[in-house]
C-alpha cells in the first residue's frame, strides 16, 4: 500500500478530503448565489434564463458540474464514515460529560445539519435540475440569444407554494449553522491556522454563512410575496 493510500485511508486523510470537498462546495455556493441574484431583476426572468442557458451549455461549466456532483457524494460518504468511526472510538464515559462546555452547537450537530441539507438538496435537484433537464419547460425567445428554456417559470411555480418556501428557508437556516462551523473547521484541518489570522477566518466564516444563507432564503420569499400580488 503506497503512502498516498495510507494517508487518505487514515482518519486525518479522510478529514482532509472532507475539508477540500467542503471548501470546493463553499466556493460553488458563492458562485451559485451570485448567479441566482438575477431572480431579483424585474425583466420577466430574461437575465436568469440567459444565465441558466450559459451555465448548462458551456463546456467548462459542465465539466465543473461533474466535479461538483462527485464532491457532494464524497463529502457525504466521508462524513458518514467519520461519524461512524467517531462513535465506535468514543469512550462510554463521554456521554456523561457536558458537551456544551467543550464545543459549539453546530459542531455537535454537523451530522444532523448535513442530513437536513442533503434531503433538501435532493428535493431541490428534483424540482429544478430534473425539471430543467427532463421536465420539458416551455421555450422563450430573446433577440440576442435565440430560443432558450424558460427556467424562470419553473422557479416561479415552485416558489409560489408556501410550503416549499418554508422548506427552503428552514434548509437555509440549517445551511448557515453547517457553514459557520464547516468553514473554520476546514482551514483548521488543513493546518491553515495561526493566532494572527485564525480570528479573521472565524469572523469571515460566520459572515459568509449568514450572508449566503440570507441571500438564498430571500429569493423564494421575494418570489412568493410577488406571486400573491
Amino acid at each position: 500500500m503506497s503512502w498516498v493510500t495510507q494517508t487518505f485511508s487514515s482518519s486525518i486523510g479522510k478529514k482532509i478530503i472532507m475539508s477540500l470537498t467542503g471548501l470546493f462546495l463553499i466556493s460553488f455556493l458563492a458562485v451559485h448565489v451570485s448567479g441566482n441574484m438575477l431572480l431579483f431583476q424585474n425583466d420577466q426572468g430574461e437575465a436568469f434564463n440567459i444565465y441558466t442557458e450559459f451555465m448548462t451549455h458551456n463546456p467548462f461549466i459542465k465539466t465543473v458540474s461533474y466535479i461538483l456532483y462527485a464532491s457532494i457524494l464524497i463529502h457525504v460518504i466521508y462524513s458518514l464514515i467519520l461519524s461512524i468511526n467517531n462513535r465506535k472510538s468514543r469512550p462510554v464515559g463521554y456521554a456523561k460529560a457536558n458537551p456544551s462546555a467543550n464545543s459549539v452547537w453546530a459542531s455537535r450537530n454537523m451530522g444532523i445539519l448535513g442530513t437536513i441539507i442533503l434531503i433538501f438538496l435532493l428535493i431541490h435537484m428534483k424540482s429544478f435540475w430534473y425539471g430543467l433537464k427532463f421536465g420539458n419547460p416551455p421555450m422563450v425567445t430573446y433577440p440576442e440569444e435565440g430560443e432558450v428554456k424558460n427556467m424562470y417559470i419553473i422557479v416561479e411555480k415552485a416558489f409560489s407554494q408556501w410550503w416549499y418556501v418554508a422548506l427552503y428557508v428552514a434548509a437555509m437556516i440549517g445551511l448557515a449553522f453547517h457553514l459557520s462551523h464547516g468553514f473554520v473547521s476546514a482551514f483548521q484541518t488543513l493546518g491553515l491556522q495561526h493566532k494572527k489570522y485564525t480570528p479573521f477566518i472565524k469572523k469571515l466564516g460566520i459572515a459568509f454563512s449568514i450572508i449566503v444563507s440570507l441571500l438564498f432564503a430571500s429569493m423564494p420569499i421575494y418570489i412568493y410575496i410577488r406571486s400573491l400580488g
